[in-house]
């Protein structure tokens, strides 16, 4: 499992039919996806099991009231900045919060 890094100044790029994929399908809201990628206790992997088209990562990371969430996305080059592109994102299961919660240390 290799990190990555994100870039230094974060902004997104949202496509209304992922926004609300999240909500209807595991009532995650677009403010609660960004929250996550300003937490200082998160980790960025690449999610090489689905990069066919284009390279598709897995941020784990916590929200402001503790929700642990994963969220799949990708960085596009957008009016020559980097933008995340969220593409789905949910509740982790024990088996990923495990994992977070040992290479963070968090709780």
């Amino acid at each position: 499992m290799e990190k990555v890094t994100l870039p230094e100044d974060l902004e997104f790029d949202w496509n209304s039919s992922n926004s609300t994929k999240s909500w209807i399908k595991h009532k995650v809201t677009s403010e609660e996806q960004e929250e996550a990628f300003f937490s200082y206790e998160r980790m960025v992997v690449e999610d090489t099991k689905h990069s066919q088209v284009e390279k598709r990562l897995l941020l784990l990371s916590k929200t402001d009231k503790g929700r642990k969430l994963i969220i799949a996305f990708t960085i596009r080059t957008l009016d020559k900045k980097q933008k995340i592109r969220p593409i789905s994102a949910r509740p982790m299961n024990r088996k990923e919060a495990q994992l977070y919660e040992e290479t963070l240390k968090v709780a």
